[in-house]
């Protein structure tokens, strides 16, 4: 089972690393791009790609005709949600603070639902580890984008980090009810119905390019299909609000490709914040999960 325990933890956090790239390969992305349209057709291109992994594979072909409808279209519509309020978010409150706020916020939604909900308690060093590991999150995001952002802002922010905590523990209670692979071609196609009429009110004219689309299919496939494929498989064998936690590897593989692809300056403050994000990691992944019943 330790075993198990650890492979699903290094698939969480090569998911994570693999969400990281997503904001420096936005920046390639021609100017004009609308946020919003970004994250509609990333999940989209993301669906597609779960949907045809999971055709591949007899297990996951099978596993779609027996999947609890509930419980995916209640994932499929947090996730959704999260990419909606997300985008939102860093554009009134800045990338910097709301990166920080959503993905810092989403191991506190999960350790409280956790708690309260299903009556698992955590320890005090594992709540050690999430709380250093989200105020080096703080720090980070502060670091990267002052102190800019909108109140309106921080509030979408936390109500993405909200709507992430409640994806991974929706995908977390289908565990072995269906593939994971199906899960997440199940779960990623409601999320890109609900969130596809957006692009009815947002511009296009800048996916003309090819620079665009090559862009795009590596968000989709890359970021999104083959990471998400990878963090619903580690969720079936770790907490989900250890899977968030681990989840913050993204700011930290976000900091390193801006400051070697973008030039973005490194500071002592964005040092500090990238190791207290490790180091909480690291307690996170050596503490293990406490059962049900606490």
């Amino acid at each position: 089972m330790q075993g198990f325990r650890s492979i699903g933890i290094a698939s969480v956090v090569l998911a994570a690393m693999l969400w990281g790239t997503t904001g420096t390969v936005q920046t390639l992305l021609p100017e004009g791009r609308d946020p919003l349209a970004v994250g509609a057709l990333r999940l989209i291109f993301g669906a597609a790609g779960l949907v045809l992994m999971a055709l591949i594979q007899s297990a996951s072909r099978r596993g779609l005709l027996r999947l609890p409808l509930r419980g995916v279209f209640f994932a499929g519509v947090a996730i959704g949600g999260y990419n909606l309020f997300f985008f939102y978010a860093v554009t009134l409150a800045g990338v910097g603070i709301g990166t920080a706020v959503a993905i810092g916020s989403a191991p506190i939604w999960a350790t409280l639902w956790e708690r309260f909900a299903l009556g698992r308690r955590p320890g005090p060093l594992r709540l050690l580890g999430q709380a250093v590991s989200v105020l080096g999150v703080g720090i980070l995001g502060y670091a990267g984008g002052g102190v800019e952002g909108a109140l309106l802002g921080v509030v979408l922010a936390l109500m993405a980090g909200g709507c992430y905590a409640a994806y991974s523990l929706a995908t977390s209670s289908l565990s072995g009810q269906a593939p994971s692979t199906a899960i997440a071609a199940a779960t990623f196609t409601v999320a890109a119905v609900v969130t596809a009429p957006v692009l009815f009110f947002v511009p296009l004219d800048w996916l003309a390019g090819p620079s665009a689309w090559s862009g795009l299919i590596f968000l989709g496939l890359g970021a999104t299909a083959l990471s998400y494929a990878l963090y619903t498989w580690g969720l079936m064998r770790v907490a989900a609000s250890t899977a968030v936690t681990l989840a913050l590897a993204e700011p930290v593989t976000a900091w390193l490709l801006a400051s070697l692809v973008v030039a973005e300056p490194v500071t002592l403050q964005s040092v500090t914040g990238a190791l207290m994000i490790l180091v909480g990691l690291v307690v996170v992944t050596l503490v293990r999960d406490q059962p049900r019943g606490g």
